[in-house]
């Protein structure tokens, strides 16, 4: 069988990735280069697949060791957390909770007010990691978009928030769409979507003229039409609480609508779903 990699191998991936040499990461960790080389060969070997492209320049990952070198970085994070977490489930006055980048500046801050004798540990990724997490035990509860657009591992459940629709923001001094069947002729449309519809988003656009481009993120879509005054689709709840004057939401020219849930055990933090109600709210969501 195979054997398991050990805390010493996820540790030199992790600095080789991070420095971009191997020699750096062996002086990093306090090794011989000689010795950082053949642990990086038997982990080749192990692997099955060539980790990194290695030349005069340093050492970049490949495909196979950028995928090692990001579970490294998670299975080390779990490590590191582990004692700490021992103690807080102790006191049960602790809670890990997962979120995506678009979401979290506005479900942490309501979280952390009313649950203020709770220590909440944040952390953002990509909703499937994070439904991850809740599975093996690492998470207690992931807030995500995806949760009808996926099969969730055995031992999770979804409990909808709420419901999202995709709206256009108008910036303060643009003009508003035209009329017709391409009410965006011509006009440049930044969109985001916190789901797995975009590519559906941009047929959308197109079709109805406009000049599509996706925003890596929410929050960058919004300063994207506001910096070059542009009409943008996002959902509703990207902008529940951060409209500026004269800035305003108009329903979109075609209906979308998203789901946010919370991802759990079966058996959830009692804390956490009392506070449901006040996160719909909040983003101005539908039941």
């Amino acid at each position: 069988m195979t054997s398991l990699p050990a805390v010493e191998d996820l540790r030199l991936v992790q600095a080789i990735a991070r420095t971009g040499a191997v020699g750096t990461a062996a002086r990093e960790l306090r090794i011989s280069q000689p010795s950082a080389s053949q642990r990086l060969a038997r982990l080749e070997r192990l692997c099955g697949a060539k980790l990194f492209e290695r030349d005069t320049r340093g050492a970049r990952p490949t495909a196979a060791g950028a995928e090692l070198a990001r579970r490294a970085d998670h299975i080390l994070g779990h490590l590191e957390e582990v004692y700490d977490a021992t103690r807080a489930a102790a006191s049960g006055r602790r809670l890990v909770i997962g979120t995506f980048a678009s979401l979290a500046p506005i479900l942490f801050p309501v979280l952390d007010a009313d649950l203020p004798d709770t220590e909440i540990v944040q952390q953002v990724d990509h909703g499937q990691f994070l439904v991850e997490r809740v599975a093996e035990g690492t998470m207690d509860a992931a807030y995500i978009a995806i949760a009808t657009q996926m099969t969730l591992p055995r031992g999770t459940i979804a409990r909808r928030i709420g419901r999202d629709d995709l709206v256009l923001f108008v910036p303060n001094g643009v003009p508003l769409p035209g009329r017709g069947k391409q009410p965006l002729k011509d006009r440049l449309v930044p969109f985001s979507t916190y789901d797995r519809g975009s590519e559906e988003i941009q047929a959308r656009l197109v079709a109805l003229g406009a000049t599509a481009r996706r925003g890596v993120t929410l929050g960058t879509t919004v300063a994207m039409a506001r910096r070059r005054s542009h009409l943008a689709v996002v959902p509703r709840s990207a902008l529940a609480t951060e409209l500026l004057p004269g800035e305003r939401l108009i329903p979109a020219p075609f209906r979308y609508r998203l789901t946010l849930s919370v991802v759990t055990t079966p058996t959830p933090p009692k804390p956490l779903m009392s506070q449901l109600p006040r996160i719909r709210n909040t983003l101005n969501l539908l039941p």
